[in-house]
C-alpha cells in the first residue's frame, strides 16, 4: 500500500460514507482556486471532514506517512494558495458549516470554517449583530479561507481586516494535535499571539476548525457618496484628504477601464468617460451619516472632482456599490485575466495608479485598476485575449512590474489575497533576511515534516 493509499484508508475509516473522493472526474473541481498563472498538481484524493476529530485523524496519518495535505475552503482564493500539489490530499472543509455559538452579551460568534461569509453575516443579523469583514467575494468565500488569508474587504478601512475580528481559534496542527489559542474577552495579552500568527498563514501552520469572531451591533442603513474625476492624481489627493478628516466605512476607487468593463457587462448608466470614480459610505446614524458623506464630497470637490453627489436613498447607494463589486466578473467576461493585489501608503496612491497605467502601455496589455482606496489597497487586473500566449507572457511581466511598484513606494506585494504560489519570489524581495529566516524556522516548528500546503506562503529566491 502506498503512503497516499494509507492516508486515504484512515480517512475512509474516520469519515462518513461519501466524504472521501478519488474519482478523477470529481477531483478536477478541487485542484485549484480562482487564480490564474499559478501551478496546479494532481491530488490523490479529496477528503471532506465534518468535525475537528476527523481533521485530526487525517492529519495524523498524513504526518506519519509524509503525505502532503492542502487545506481548502470554498476555493475562491486568488493566489494559488489552495492549489493541489502532486500526490497531495485536499482537505476541504466545505461541509463544516455549523454556527456553534452566538454570544450577544460578549459580542462574538463561534463558527466552523466552511460557512460562507454572507451566510454567517445573515445568521448573526438575526441576533441584531454584525460581522464586519466583507470581501468582495463574500457571497462565495468561506470564513476559513478568510482566516487563512487574513482577508480584507470594503469595510476594512474603518473596521480592520479579518485578524482584527478574530478573538480565538481552534487549530489542528500537522501531527494531529489540537490547539485553541485566543480568548473570549475583549482584552488579553497572555503569552505570544499564536492566534494572530495563524491568521494569514494560508494553511501552512495548521488547519482552522473553529473561529471565534468579534461581532458588532448592526449598523444603520449607510449614506453613500460618489465623486467623478478626470484626473487620477486628483482622486488620490481626495483620498488622502478624506482620511485625514474622517473615517468613512467604505472608500473605493474604480478607474475608467473598470467602469467601461462593468457598463459593458451590465449597463447601468455609469460615467464611462470618467478617469476615476470614488464611492464612499458612512454608517453613522441619521444626520451624522449625511454630514460625514457631505464632508467626503467637500474634500472631493476641493481636490478637483467634476461631479460630487450624495445618493438619495439606500437603494441608489447599493446600486453604486454594486458596480464596484461587479468589476471582477465584468473583467472575467472580457478574456483571460490575472489579478494583482498590492497596497501602498495612501500618500502614494495616485503615483502608484499612474505607474500602473504606464506599465499597461509599456507591456501592451489592458490593466483595470480598482480597490480599497481608503487603505491604499489596489487590485490591478490584467486582461488579455483568451488563448493569446504572447499576450499572457506580457501579462506576467506586467504582473511582476506591479509588484515592483508596490515595493518602490514602500508598500506590500499583497494587501489581502495572500502569497500562495503566485508571489513567493516577490516575498523574498519584501522581507528582510532575518524575517525570512524566521519564517522558515516557524514553519519547521509547526510542521517539521513539511506536509501542510508545501510551497505556499513562504519566501522563494
Amino acid at each position: 500500500m502506498t503512503p497516499e493509499d494509507s492516508v486515504l484508508a484512515v480517512a475512509r475509516a474516520a469519515l462518513a460514507e461519501g466524504d472521501v473522493v478519488t474519482d478523477p472526474d470529481r477531483l478536477v473541481s478541487y485542484r485549484a482556486d480562482r487564480s490564474t498563472g499559478s501551478a496546479v498538481g494532481e491530488p490523490c484524493g479529496v477528503v471532506f471532514p465534518r468535525t475537528t476529530e476527523q481533521v485530526s485523524a487525517v492529519l495524523a496519518a498524513a504526518s506519519e506517512h509524509r503525505v502532503p495535505v492542502v487545506p481548502r475552503g470554498a476555493g475562491s482564493g486568488l493566489s494559488g494558495g489552495s492549489n493541489a500539489t502532486d500526490g497531495s490530499v485536499i482537505l476541504c472543509v466545505e461541509r463544516m458549516r455549523d454556527v456553534l455559538t452566538v454570544d450577544v452579551g460578549n459580542g462574538y460568534v463561534e463558527t466552523q470554517p466552511g460557512i460562507f461569509n454572507t451566510d454567517l453575516r445573515d445568521h448573526v443579523a438575526g441576533f441584531g449583530m454584525w460581522y464586519a469583514p466583507d470581501p468582495a467575494s463574500k457571497d462565495f468565500c468561506s470564513i476559513g479561507g478568510n482566516v487563512n488569508t487574513n482577508a480584507g474587504g470594503l469595510c476594512c478601512v474603518k473596521y480592520g481586516v479579518t485578524r482584527d475580528a478574530v478573538l480565538g481559534l481552534e487549530v489542528v496542527l500537522a501531527d494531529g494535535r489540537v490547539m485553541r489559542p485566543g480568548r473570549k474577552t475583549v482584552k488579553g495579552v497572555a503569552g505570544y499571539d499564536l492566534t494572530g500568527l495563524i491568521v494569514g498563514s494560508e494553511g501552512t501552520l495548521g488547519v482552522v476548525t473553529m473561529a471565534r469572531l468579534r461581532l458588532r451591533p448592526l449598523p444603520p442603513p449607510p449614506t453613500t457618496a460618489v465623486a467623478i474625476f478626470d484626473d487620477v492624481a486628483a482622486a488620490g489627493r481626495a483620498v488622502e484628504a478624506i482620511m485625514a478628516v474622517t473615517s468613512p466605512s467604505i472608500l473605493e476607487l474604480v478607474d475608467r477601464t473598470s467602469l467601461e468593463a462593468v457598463e459593458a457587462y451590465r449597463p447601468m448608466g455609469l460615467e464611462t468617460d470618467a478617469v476615476a470614480m470614488l464611492v464612499a459610505q458612512s454608517d453613522l446614524p441619521g444626520a451624522a451619516g449625511i454630514a460625514e458623506a457631505d464632508r467626503v464630497l467637500e474634500e472631493c470637490e476641493r481636490a478637483g472632482a467634476t461631479v460630487a453627489h450624495r445618493a438619495e436613498d439606500p437603494e441608489e447607494g447599493e446600486l453604486l456599490l454594486g458596480a464596484r463589486r461587479m468589476v471582477i466578473p465584468a473583467l472575467e467576461a472580457m478574456g483571460d485575466w490575472l489579478l494583482d493585489d498590492i497596497a501602498v501608503p495612501r500618500t502614494h496612491l495616485a503615483e502608484a495608479v499612474v505607474a500602473i497605467e504606464r506599465i499597461a502601455l509599456e507591456r501592451d496589455v489592458i490593466i483595470a485598476t480598482f480597490g480599497h482606496a481608503g487603505d491604499g489597497n489596489l487590485h490591478p487586473t490584467i486582461v488579455t485575449p483568451r488563448g493569446d500566449v504572447a499576450a499572457a507572457a506580457r501579462a506576467q511581466l506586467a504582473f511582476d512590474d506591479i509588484l515592483d511598484v508596490a515595493l518602490r513606494f514602500g508598500g506590500t506585494i499583497t494587501g489581502e489575497h495572500g502569497i500562495g504560489l503566485l508571489k513567493g519570489s516577490a516575498l523574498g524581495r519584501e522581507l528582510d533576511p532575518v524575517s525570512a529566516s524566521l519564517h522558515a524556522q516557524l514553519k519547521d516548528v509547526f510542521d517539521p515534516r513539511g506536509i501542510l500546503n508545501p510551497g505556499k506562503s513562504l519566501p522563494r529566491w
